[in-house]
């Protein structure tokens, strides 16, 4: 297709929106990005169709995905389709390049498996305290590559890791998740904390790096607060 990159169409198009996801509980909207003769399929979530949650501040929804992109794409993990901030016919929002899944690959069975494009996502879940990690928001292009979506309830201060991804909980960190850990570390603590900024608030990078810290000082994936919902409902 390209003529120009993912990120020039993705963020300068003329966004259009051609339709709605109706079982999403905010406003997800179905959109094309066109600039000049390329064209992208986005998924596009405006800050004023985001409903009101009792333990996440008014309208930070879309920051908290596009913090969540950051992390991903600057650690490494890859995880994340291509997204950005910016305005749409209904005003500022998050948009994020539309991924095509394998169908063929079943997801209630799948998301059980001890595969490592899941473990690799359970790490990130880890690290941005992920309260929502659906059967439904795993996005398999293949077995080996699987990327995740829906990351608007994250970087929480408090523990409120919430996935259907705990077949590794207690498994010690092999050396290569400890190299991404050392890396996430090293990169809050400089450029990727500043460019968290103004996204999240100071307590909210605190908080994140600290989770950082303690996996990397713990050795081992998490296991579920006792306080707090282990698995997200509906679970898909």
């Amino acid at each position: 297709m390209a003529t120009v990159d993912k990120l020039t169409i993705l963020r300068d198009g003329a966004l259009r929106v051609t339709g709605r996801l109706v079982d999403a509980s905010n406003a997800t909207l179905y959109a094309t990005s066109t600039h000049n003769d390329d064209e992208m399929i986005c998924i596009y979530k405006p800050i004023a169709g985001e409903r009101p949650l009792w333990d996440f501040s008014d309208g930070s929804l879309a920051y908290r995905e596009y913090a969540a992109y950051l992390i991903s794409d600057r650690i490494g993990f890859n995880l994340v389709p291509l997204t950005i901030l910016r305005d749409g016919p209904y005003g500022e929002g998050m948009v994020q390049e539309w991924i095509t899944i394998d169908e063929s690959i079943d997801l209630g069975v799948f998301f059980s498996t001890d595969h490592p494009s899941l473990r690799l996502m359970a790490l990130f879940d880890a690290i941005v305290n992920n309260t929502d990690r659906k059967i439904g928001h795993l996005l398999p292009l293949t077995k080996e590559v699987v990327y995740g979506c829906d990351h608007g309830v994250t970087f929480h201060v408090e523990d409120k890791l919430r996935t259907v991804l705990w077949q590794w909980a207690e498994d010690p960190f092999n050396q290569q998740e400890l190299e991404i850990l050392r890396k996430a570390e090293e990169l809050l603590a400089g450029e990727l904390g500043a460019l968290l900024e103004p996204l999240l608030t100071q307590e909210e990078i605190a908080a994140t790096q600290h989770r950082v810290s303690r996996l990397i000082s713990e050795g081992a994936f998490p296991l579920p607060n006792p306080n707090w919902p282990a698995v997200p409902w509906p679970a898909f």
